[in-house]
């Protein structure tokens, strides 16, 4: 029996993959699940998995979490510290479904017990791909991708030399406004960006798909992930979501991984491996399918892939810069502060303040670093959402 913690178990991943475990329970020994605001959720399951603990990432409802709990013996705790401690008890496999930059603390501390760490947050690359990848090579620990594009590259590439790679091609849906004239973007709304055509996911990530900015952070994980350059790396718009990504050999043949849009693949897969297991998902009927459409991203209207090429070439801490402006400008269209364009605008103005008022690209990646620029960043994003509301 393989004991499992899952991070960020209330939202889409941690549901899809608490589906998977339910279906075989008896392979499952569940130490912890945190969550956020969702306490209900967050109780059901620990109590119907008989989790050892909960955790909600807030303090303040933690006495919600605890009356919930009632009578479980289901230890409940609240926090990031809480969060922490749960990451390192022992487990065997850990799913780091936290989403944003608060998932990169409790992911190092899942590796640093050698653990396998399937990991959806894609923050965690982003803001510190190299520290991640050397903590988990310090500690025997193993990385396991669960974005649907990096799984599939990932999957692709079993029994091949990642020197004999050209290129990689992940794809894009394109988003709620693939086909929304340019003109009309400007006054998007709330409910329009967060209603995805192909996948269903959380609001944040939504909204992310509709700007591109979560291809974005894809880009960059892509480059951490797999260790390649920014150059070998191309984005598709691929309506249908069927084909989540391509690798291409420098022979000239290209692979390419092909499922439904369901995360419980990309789940499956790592919750497995090294071996494939059964996962309840459709089969695709190609002669149904017919064809498959693909075309060039229009920079104009995703100016997110523009910043993440930047980005990649400056490297450093640039990401942690990169993702809390966006995190902080996306605060900022939900809270009705900011226009759907004016998301890109602010990321870019932070990132062009912090490359010149600091060293970014230079500075040793490590923790204390990634905090003092992630709070350095939200900071310069308030300030520009403050003067763009004056």
């Amino acid at each position: 029996m393989r004991r499992v913690s899952i991070f960020g178990a209330t939202g889409s991943i941690g549901q899809s993959t608490i589906d998977l475990i339910r279906r075989a329970p008896q392979d499952y020994d569940v130490v912890a699940l945190t969550g956020g605001r969702n306490i209900a959720q967050l109780a059901r399951d620990a109590i119907d998995l008989k989790v050892d603990i909960a955790v909600t990432a807030h303090d303040n409802l933690l006495p919600d979490l605890r009356a919930a709990l009632d009578g479980s013996g289901i230890e409940a705790a609240a926090g990031p510290a809480a969060i922490e401690d749960a990451a390192s008890r022992p487990a065997d496999w850990i799913m780091s479904a936290i989403v944003g930059a608060a998932g990169l603390l409790p992911g190092l501390r899942a590796l640093e017990q050698g653990t396998t760490l399937a990991l959806a947050n894609k923050e965690s690359l982003v803001t510190a791909g190299p520290l991640l990848m050397a903590t988990a090579k310090t500690h025997g620990a193993t990385v396991l991708p669960v974005d649907s594009e990096h799984s599939g590259v990932f999957q692709a590439l079993v029994g091949e030399d990642i020197a004999a790679v050209e290129r990689v091609i992940i794809t894009a849906s394109g988003g709620a406004f693939r086909d929304t004239p340019m003109e009309q973007l400007a006054n998007a709304t709330l409910s329009e960006a967060s209603s995805h055509p192909n996948w269903n996911m959380g609001q944040r990530i939504t909204i992310d798909s509709a700007s591109m900015f979560n291809k974005a952070l894809e880009l960059i994980e892509t480059k951490e992930f797999f260790s390649i350059s920014p150059d070998q790396i191309e984005v598709l718009v691929h309506p249908q979501s069927l084909v989540h990504a391509l690798v291409g050999f420098r022979d000239g043949g290209i692979m390419a991984h092909l499922g439904p849009a369901d995360m419980r693949h990309a789940i499956g897969y790592a919750l497995h491996w090294p071996k494939r297991g059964e996962v309840p998902v459709d089969r695709l009927d190609l002669a149904r399918v017919g064809s498959l459409d693909f075309r060039a991203p229009d920079l104009a209207r995703y100016p997110a892939l523009r910043l993440a090429r930047d980005v990649m070439e400056a490297g450093g801490l640039t990401g942690a810069a990169f993702n809390a402006a966006k995190e902080r400008a996306l605060d900022g269209f939900i809270e009705g502060d900011l226009g759907f364009l004016q998301m890109a605008d602010v990321v870019e103005a932070v990132l062009d303040q912090l490359c010149r008022d600091e060293n970014l690209a230079s500075e040793e990646i490590n923790l204390d670093n990634v905090r003092r620029v992630d709070h350095l960043a939200r900071k310069r994003a308030e300030d520009v959402i403050r003067g763009k509301q004056g």
